[in-house]
Order: C-alpha cells, then structure tokens, then sequence
C-alpha cells in the first residue's frame, strides 16, 4: 500500500537522523519520508531504519540514504532532505545531491534540496545563551538535586512550600543538552523561589540556594525561553505543514534579540551577543524556503516577506535584494512546474495515439509526424498566451482573511486545486517539506523500547522490520495514542507476548489454546499470523509475534 501511495506522488520530501543504541552498541539510521497526497492529506512514513557501519563516514551515509530511494524506487522524486546542523551532514548530502543530480533533474537547481533542522538551529541559539548565566542555572539544578536526593529533604522542603502557601507539589530536573528541559526546570523552581529562601535558614548543609539577584535574572531568562519555547513547538509539528509557518518564527526570534541587545541588564546583553552570531550563520542569508512556503500561504502572500525581511537582515538594501531573489526564485520554480506539467501532457497524449494507432497505419504515422511539427509550429505563433499566470493570478488576488481562529492551508489549496492546477502542485511539494527533523527523532523513543533488555541481539533485519512495520501498521489503522483502537490492542499484545514465550519454551505443552493462535481485532482488522502449539521452536520466530505488540503499543513489556 505504501509502495502504491509512493508511486502516486510527485515529490517526496526526507528527514533524517542518527541514533545509538545503549543495549546493542550500535548507531541506526531513520530515514522518513514526507509527502502530500492526492487528497491533500499530509503524510510521514518510515521508509528505513538501518544500521551505520563504524566507522561512520559521510559516504557511507549517503550511499544508504541512496539504496534506500532506490528501494523504494523514488530516487527521481526527491525534493528535499532535512538534516541536524553536524558537519559531516554537509558532507553528506553533497554526495548525495550529486548522485541523484545523475538520474534527474533537482527542483530549482537543488537550491532546496539541503533544509537544515530549525529546532536545532534554535537549540543552538539558548545553548549559547545559556552559556552567559551558566553559574545561575548550576546553583538551580543543584538546588533541585539536594531537595529531590532523599525523601527527609524532600518532606522538608514540602513543609515550607506548604506553610508559604504555595500550591506547586514538585521540582523538575533537566537534561543540560537540552535547553527546552532546563527551562521547564528553571520556569518551574522560580514558583519556589521563596521556599528556596526559608529552606536554607532550616537546612544548614544546602549551599546551593540561589540569591535574589539570581531569581532576577531566571525570571527575565524564563520570559526570553517562553518565546522559543512557543516557536520550537510550532515548528517541530509532524502533522500539520510547517513550512509556511517558518518565517513568521524565524522573525520573532530576531525581534526578541535585538530588545535582548538593548536590555538595561548587562548579563541580557550578554546574552544577547553571541545569540545573535549563531542567528546570523544560519539566517544570515536569504533562505528561499521559508520565504517561498509564506508567500503560497493565502493569509500572507508577499506581505509576510516584506514584513519580515527589513528585521531579520541587516539593512534595507539587503532586505530589498533578497525580496527580489525570492520573486524571481518563486518565478523560476513555477517555470519548471509548467514545464513538467507539458512534458506529463505530451507524454500523456503520446501513449495514447501509440495505443491506438493501428499497425496497417505505420507508414502514415511516419508521414504525418513532419505535418504535426508543422502545425505545432503554426498554432505556437497564432496562440495568444494568457494574460496571467496561476501564479500571478494567485499573486493579485487579496489575501485570505479569515473568519475563524482555525485555519488549514491544506483545505484551502485543495479547494483552489481546480482553479490553480499546476500552481497546486508545486505548493503540495513545498508544503510537505518539514523544517525539523523531528519526525525522525520520535522514532527513536520507539527504537529504545524495541531493542531493549529483552531484544538486544535482535538483528538489524529484524530491527528495521519492527520499526518500520509498527509506523505502517498505526498508519494503517489508525492506532494513535489515545485511540480505542490502542487500548485494544494493548491487550491483544499482552497475550501475543505470553503466548510466544510460552510455545518459544515450551512448544510441546498443551497451551490455553489447542487451535491455531489467530487473535481476532475486531473493528476490520485481519487476523495477522498463526503460532500453533506445535510450532517447533527453531520455525518460531519471535521477532514476528513481537512485531505486531510494538507497533501496536510499544510501552509492553515482552517479560512473560
């Protein structure tokens, strides 16, 4: 079914990232694939989860993310690929992009066919930021380290919240590497800071309490992190398009700088400057994709770009360049779009006179090829050209207003797809382009519960079949986090899993069950495989029965 959903679309857009397995040692690659349908719904897939041979090197990775397409057969449709900010990436697609240059022609001259990771870009920003007040956010930390270290701290740490008065129960501890954690942990300690106080005058040992002057500078802190942390959660959407969206982030992420720049605190100014230099590397030049994707979003057209850009770049010159590199590469892209839809057309058309053509006709066909060049020569000159192209059509017209707070870009490109027919093509490919790589690193909380204690000399085969297989099969059925369909078949896993350590080690016992396993899910699901009892153990393969409990609730434990 995917592979038919594959062939169907015309572009397909790749994230992709690297993760280590703690059980098995070894670095696994996820490669998902990004792509609109016919019906304008969004879709993201797992096409491949393989292992990385040590050591990696930036061809390696290429040549798997190329044997990958080729597998799938969609080496000629790739629009784009979305990676982390490591170097070796750089390395990477560049292979890659002359590889697939080979077998086709990239969109745009492959101008956006290299998307960097927009969170990581932004969690390099706080890193760097965070960087200036590292001693503040040690004395936090190590605050909430020492109260949550034993439960005598703890209850009385508890005692002096609740004779403040204060309604927050618990102290969160953060991941260093990950900025948004230290700013739940920053965000969540400030609602203590007088516990924190009192707590001290109790506990003569606790050194770690920070002063008033430091509670100043987390609150300011929690202000600035409460922007990003909004603009991160925008952009790392999965199932909504957030191309469209990026550039809007993008200059809100400026505005707050340059107030930064301005603070009458020296430590935000502080702050501020070596934010603005990691800004400046990735967002320095003209991105065309987040510029592109605003304008084919009805609600802003060229209004967004021209809003934005005086912000993000450093003069009005520079802003005013860059608008017209946008409308000429926005011009140029729909060019190509024109230019595949005659070449579909005429192929199109070809296969049909051929299929009808009869044989005893041969030498009539050769005849009137020379008369149809004519004709297309005559009916070229006399054609008179539209006044407008879709897109310059699309251009004029008003914005969007809307009359809701709701709003779906993808609804309403599909009810203009009659009117702009090629135009809706080329926004269905932009649109499906990602600008995190967050699809892909979700994978890896499933990969950490499929190779577990329990399943840690699974074979990469076998690995890639459970990942990839469990994506396909919650796609396929609808299985969300929420769904009826999950807490049915919580308990289907259940018993999945017992019932095949039960033949793995006892195959010749009678079981509950003399017939076939065939668990029946109800709701259209089919019955998946058979386990019989008297299965021999060496034809017993677990990584099967285990297949259909991990993509159907992965938090299952397989212990009998």
């Amino acid at each position: 079914m995917l592979k038919t959903q594959l062939e169907s679309v015309s572009k397909i857009s790749l994230t992709t990232d690297m993760w280590r397995s703690s059980h098995q040692v070894v670095e696994y690659m996820v490669i998902t694939g990004h792509f609109i349908d016919g019906g304008w719904n969004l879709h993201k897939r797992v096409l491949s989860f393989v292992k990385v041979p040590a050591p990696r090197r930036e061809i390696d990775v290429a040549d798997a993310i190329y044997k990958c397409l080729k597998t799938w057969g969609i080496e000629n449709k790739v629009f784009s690929v979305s990676v982390d900010n490591a170097s070796y990436n750089d390395s990477c697609l560049r292979c890659l992009k002359d590889n697939l240059s080979l077998s086709g022609k990239l969109i745009l001259g492959g101008s956006l066919f290299h998307v960097r990771c927009c969170a990581h870009i932004l969690n390099l920003l706080v890193q760097d930021g965070l960087s200036k007040i590292k001693d503040t956010i040690f004395n936090v930390r190590e605050s909430v380290k020492y109260i949550n270290h034993n439960d005598g701290r703890l209850k009385a740490f508890c005692d002096v919240v609740e004779q403040k008065g204060l309604r927050e129960r618990k102290l969160i501890i953060d991941c260093p590497t990950r900025w948004n954690s230290t700013f739940k942990m920053l965000s969540t300690a400030l609602k203590f800071k007088i516990a924190f106080a009192s707590y001290k005058e109790r506990e003569p040992h606790y050194d770690f309490a920070p002063s008033l002057e430091e509670w100043d500078k987390v609150e300011k802190v929690c202000k600035l992190l409460e922007v990003f942390d909004r603009a991160t959660h925008v952009i790392s959407g999965s199932e909504y398009p957030t191309a469209n969206l990026y550039l809007a982030e993008v200059w809100k992420v400026k505005e707050i700088l340059d107030k930064m720049d301005e603070d009458e605190d020296l430590f935000m100014r502080e702050m501020a400057s070596p934010m603005k230099v990691k800004f400046d590397k990735y967002w320095g030049e003209c991105n065309l994709l987040m510029a592109i994707a605003s304008v084919l979003d009805p609600r802003c057209k060229f209004h967004m770009v021209r809003i934005c850009f005086p912000k993000i770049y450093k003069s009005q010159e520079v802003a005013d360049e860059n608008i017209k590199k946008v409308r000429s590469s926005l011009d140029d892209l729909y060019d190509e779009y024109v230019a595949l839809s005659l070449a579909e057309a005429s192929a199109a058309a070809a296969d049909l006179n051929s299929n009808n053509q009869p044989s005893s006709q041969a030498n009539v066909a050769v005849v009137k090829i020379g008369f149809d060049e004519i004709m297309s020569i005559i009916q070229e000159n006399e054609a008179i050209s539209p006044i407008k192209s879709e897109l310059q059509e699309y251009l004029d017209e008003g914005i969007y207003i809307l009359n809701t707070t709701s709003f779906s870009a993808l609804d309403w490109w599909r009810n203009k797809s009659m009117k702009y027919k090629i135009l809706s093509k080329m926004v269905a490919d932009i649109l499906a382009i990602p600008i995190s790589t967050v699809a892909s690193e979700s994978t890896f909380s499933v990969g950490g519960r499929v190779i577990d204690e329990f399943r840690s000399r699974l074979s990469e085969e076998s690995v890639e079949a459970l990942i990839c297989g469990g994506d396909w099969f919650r796609h396929k059925y609808n299985v969300t986090k929420n769904s009826k369909n999950l807490r049915m078949l919580a308990a289907v896993a259940r018993v999945l899993i017992v019932s095949s350590f039960h033949f793995l080690h006892h195959p010749y016992q009678p079981a509950a069950a003399a017939a076939p396993f065939q668990p029946s899910l109800g709701g259209g699901f089919p019955p998946l495989f058979s386990i019989n009892r008297h299965t021999p153990p060496q034809h017993l393969d677990l990584n099967v029965s285990l297949h259909l409990a991990v993509a159907a609730y992965p938090n299952v434990s397989p212990s009998p």
